[in-house]
Formats: structure tokens, C-alpha cells, sequence
């Protein structure tokens, strides 16, 4: 039996405005490739065959991509929302692109980057017949999210929306990936906003149907702000993370692609990304913690630290900038000094 998902990514992703201002979230470029793009391989190499892409915003950016790189060994079709409907009313809306199929399917949260056991979160649901399985991660303070309390079987007890201290001794939160046997699609109201966190999940619990949670190990990071965005670049780069690097090592630290130019008069401060096609001039410095996509430009002089450059983006003669990102074309004027800064100019 085929295995599907459904991949919400509908998103507006408000806190990186403006680069998400035409781009959804789940396609912002994770070391120089969309990070949706990232995820359906890796569903891919678990197994996962048939996925169904929810969108809303910026749905001709998704398919247009997709059309344009169509992942192998997938079957990808799409549910473009006709109005705002929430988690739950997307999943709803987006389950009918796959009606008819039976067995349990996966969802996930695609603005959310992590690196879990796909299928041996299938494997548990399975194992305790599960009608909804919500993958878990722990953290350090779950006040910011909402903590899920368990008993010894993994079953849901009760959801603890951003709890005060001493209110629960749960540190794990709902890591935004579900599995769902179909027969819980009627308990999301159709052709309405439904919060599945809010609203359904609790509902299923309270009805006594059997929600469990798993504990999932690996790497997770919501990437939705510019610390987080810069976060997850810094960790792929220090070996947290396990995504691939792209080009090729020219030293410890030192990843280049192809026509990528650097004067023996710049230096390169492991560790550094620099996409194909990337020109530095003389006596630019570059990194630490520096990745830039393809067809970037970095000035004479230039300081350029703890930085992620989109394709095509500039940054002009002199200029010191750090723990920024720069959007796709985005140039950075010459002589001036840029700090903590997110710009987009366009594609």
C-alpha cells in the first residue's frame, strides 16, 4: 500500500516579510534550494510516494517550481485552498484530492525543518492502532508553545496551551507532524477555519478516541523568523543539522560550486557556502557562518559575517553587513554598514 501525504503549505509566513511577502514559507532556499524541495526528497527516500501539496499563498511559485523540477519517484499533485481554512480545514480540503484511498496518511507542518523517522512514526502508530498520532519533540521551555502530556503508552492525556510554570511537568510540544487514519476527517467541519491543534485534537481526546503522542528524536527548527532562518544555517554547517552541503570541499569549512571566483587578496573564514557562480572581489571577507546562493556578488572590500544570500543578491564595495539575510536580486549599497537586516528586492 502506498503511503501519502499531505504537505500544508499554504502559509504567509509574516515574520519573514518582506522576503515571504510573494514567496510561501516552505519555499524559502535552505543552503540554495527551496526547503519544500528538501522535504519531498526525504519523504522520497523514506518511502512516501504520493504527496499532496496544500497552498494558498504564493501557489504559482510552488508549481511553477515543481513543473519545472519535478521530484523523482513521487506522485505530487496540489489542493489550493479557496479561502483561509486553518491546519484542520486544509487537511480536510486537502484529503479529497486523495478520496477513496484507504489507510492512514501523513501530514506535515512544511514550514518546519526537521529530520525525524518518518517510518518509525508510521511504525508506531500502526503498533497501537492509533486513530490520530502527533509527533513530539522536547524542549527546553514549552511556554512558547504548548505542551502535550502523555501517559506511559504514549496516549494523549490533555494539551497544555502555553503553560505557566508549575502548570505541567511536560516539556514535549507538538513538532507539527501527524499521522491520521481517514475516519478522523469527519471530525473537521468542512468549508471553515479549524485549528487541528485547537480545536480538533482536543475534541478527539475528550470523545475518548485513541490520539498518541510520539517522542520523536532528530533535528527540528521552526525557521519562521530571521534568528531561527540563520539558526538553521549555522547548524547544518556545525553537523546539527544533516542536511546536505552544497559544492565541493576546498578545505575544512569550505564548500565552493562550480565558477564560483575568489582573489588570493579575499579571505574565506570557514565556515562558508558560496553557490555557483558567486564572484568576491579583492579584498572582500567573507564568514564566518556565510552561505550565498548562485550568482551572488560581493565587493571589494566587503564584511560579510553570520550571513545567508539568496541567488543573485550584491553586496556593494565596502560594505559591512551581519546576521542578515538578503533576498533573491537584493543589492546592498557600498560603504555601509548593515546589521541585523532582511531585504528583498525580487526575483
Amino acid at each position: 500500500m502506498t503511503t501519502r501525504a499531505i504537505l500544508l503549505a499554504g502559509g504567509l509566513g509574516t515574520r519573514l516579510h518582506p522576503l515571504t511577502q510573494e514567496l510561501p514559507k516552505p519555499m524559502v532556499p535552505v543552503l540554495g534550494r527551496p526547503w519544500l524541495e528538501h522535504l519531498i526528497e526525504r519523504l522520497a527516500e523514506a518511502g512516501i510516494a504520493d504527496i499532496v501539496l496544500s497552498l494558498r499563498h504564493g501557489k504559482d511559485v510552488v508549481v511553477e517550481h515543481f513543473s519545472s523540477n519535478p521530484p523523482r519517484g513521487v506522485r505530487l499533485r496540489y489542493a489550493v485552498e479557496p479561502l483561509p481554512l486553518g491546519t484542520g480545514g486544509a487537511i480536510r480540503f486537502a484529503a479529497g484530492a486523495v478520496a477513496g484511498d484507504d489507510g492512514p496518511f501523513l501530514v506535515f507542518n512544511a514550514d518546519v525543518v526537521q529530520t525525524f523517522d518518518t517510518r518509525g512514526l508510521l511504525a508506531f502508530h500502526r503498533q497501537r492502532r492509533a486513530h490520530v498520532t502527533i509527533a513530539l519533540v522536547e524542549v527546553e521551555d514549552p511556554s512558547a508553545y504548548g505542551a502535550v502530556e502523555l501517559d506511559a503508552e504514549g496516549r494523549v492525556l490533555r494539551f497544555v496551551e502555553k503553560p505557566r510554570p508549575g502548570e505541567t511537568t511536560s516539556r514535549l510540544v507538538n513538532a507539527g507532524i501527524y499521522v491520521f487514519e481517514p475516519e478522523v476527517l469527519r471530525w473537521i467541519p468542512p468549508g471553515r477555519e479549524v485549528s487541528v491543534e485547537r480545536e480538533t485534537f482536543p475534541a478527539l481526546v475528550a470523545a475518548g478516541l485513541k490520539v498518541y503522542g510520539c517522542a520523536c528524536q532528530g533535528y527540528w527548527k521552526d525557521i519562521g523568523t530571521r534568528q531561527r532562518y540563520l539558526e538553521l544555517h549555522r547548524d547544518v554547517l556545525a553537523g546539527r543539522c544533516p542536511l546536505p552541503v552544497p559544492g565541493t570541499s576546498a578545505r575544512p569549512g569550505v564548500w565552493l560550486s562550480e565558477g564560483v571566483t575568489v582573489p588570493p587578496s579575499a579571505q574565506l573564514v570557514p565556515p562558508v557556502v558560496l553557490g555557483a557562480g558567486t564572484a568576491v572581489e579583492e579584498g572582500a571577507r567573507l564568514g564566518p557562518w556565510v552561505v550565498t546562493g548562485a550568482g551572488c556578488r560581493i565587493g571589494a572590500g566587503a564584511q560579510v559575517s553570520e550571513a545567508v544570500l539568496w541567488d543573485r543578491a550584491q553586496v556593494g564595495a565596502r560594505v559591512v553587513l551581519r546576521r542578515s539575510v538578503l533576498g533573491f536580486g537584493t543589492r546592498v549599497g557600498g560603504g555601509v554598514v548593515e546589521e541585523a537586516l532582511i531585504a528583498a528586492e525580487g526575483r
